[in-house]
């Protein structure tokens, strides 16, 4: 039987014409973990993918972080291909992973690569992707894909969407989304004894994600992904509904069910992302889980905004995030996902609000965790 979370993998979408639609989803779109094997399972290449994925690497451009010696160096060891893109939870969530394989297996002939397919805007530019690769302690080699040839080359589906390739160059296992990583390590130990690696040596050890990294709790997931732009906005409460691309002042709701949301104040929604344009405003967010993040983006004039998180109308005190404190304070600094709330007790519906001092705050999309 189809699982819900099993209709999160219904991958992208890619038109005749070339453009690709593409989806941060990995679990997070599935609001329950089956416990059935099969889900978490490394499979196949996707259809239509390239029968030579290293020549394609290797064609790839610009690469922000380079292979040494080079994109050929990569023919004859195994790689490990990983899409991702910065500002999506559940590429950060698979990020502990892949440090810990390049650190085991980099000296036994393992590659990882990272291939950063934007999702916003903001994620196209170099300058951004670069600090964000340095924040997050990625050491091995990134390639950035703008215009998604890699991508489209892959049939890659979804962000993560994680490539095994062999020695010989032959794609031999693909994981959309999180989750699987013990199959994946197994699949990479198994390649590597096939080029010749003695793995004798290098333990298999436990892998554990912290801070904005750590597993969902899958557990009391009860709301999916929530975009603010009007191209893929659903669920939105204030009185009159969306205005598009005009400067409106929202009301808020008189109440809002589980996974609506609302805006207070004068803001105009775009196709990705709602911007603040009066003096203050809020948007409130009705929501079942253990953590809860946004993707904002700065003010036009490069300074902070400062803003402040109440979880049902309180400061969050130990239930705060790392991007802010005790009290519900934080600001944006850079274009990125910020997590604002991780609570600590029982995880029932709660309504978060977000409450931003100046104009000029882009926000995209809530996910949780």
């Amino acid at each position: 039987m189809m699982t819900r979370r099993s209709l999160g993998f219904a991958a992208a979408a890619i038109a005749a014409a070339g453009a690709t639609t593409a989806i941060c989803f990995g679990d997070a779109l599935g609001l329950t973990r089956p416990s059935a094997q099969p889900a978490d399972a490394i499979a196949d290449a996707p259809f239509g993918a390239t029968s030579r994925p290293v020549e394609v690497l290797q064609r790839g451009s610009p690469w922000l972080t380079p292979v040494r010696e080079g994109p050929k160096a990569l023919r004859g060891k195994v790689v490990v291909v990983n899409f991702w893109t910065y500002s999506c939870i559940n590429s950060l969530r698979a990020l502990p992973y892949l440090r810990a394989w390049n650190t085991r297996y980099g000296a036994r002939g393992l590659a990882v690569i990272g291939v950063h397919a934007p999702e916003f805007g903001f994620e196209k530019d170099p300058a951004k992707v670069r600090l964000a690769v340095a924040q997050l302690k990625i050491t091995y080699p990134n390639l950035q894909d703008n215009d998604y040839a890699v991508w489209r080359d892959f049939a890659n589906q979804g962000w993560p969407g994680i490539y095994f390739i062999d020695a010989k160059g032959k794609i031999r296992g693909y994981r959309l989304g999180e989750g699987g990583y013990g199959e994946a390590e197994r699949l990479i130990r198994s390649l590597l004894a096939e080029a010749g690696q003695n793995l004798s040596g290098v333990p298999v050890a436990p892998i554990d994600g912290t801070g904005i990294e750590a597993p969902a709790d899958w557990a009391d997931l009860g709301s999916p992904e929530a975009y603010l732009g009007y191209a893929k906005g659903v669920d939105f409460a204030s009185p009159g509904g969306l205005r598009r691309d005009m400067a409106h002042a929202y009301t808020p709701a008189p109440g809002l069910s589980l996974n609506q949301w609302d805006l207070v104040g004068s803001w105009q929604v775009g196709g990705e992302y709602a911007m603040l344009v009066g003096d203050t405003g809020t948007i409130r967010f009705r929501f079942r889980a253990r953590d809860a993040h946004l993707v904002l983006g700065g003010a036009p004039d490069g300074q902070p905004v400062r803003f402040r998180v109440t979880i049902d109308g309180r400061a969050p005190g130990a239930s705060h995030g790392v991007d802010v404190d005790a009290g519900g304070w934080g600001e944006v600094k850079e274009d990125r996902l910020y997590q604002l709330v991780r609570q600590t007790g029982a995880i029932t519906d709660r309504t978060i609000a977000i409450e931003f001092s100046r104009p000029g705050a882009r926000a995209y999309v809530f996910t949780f965790g």
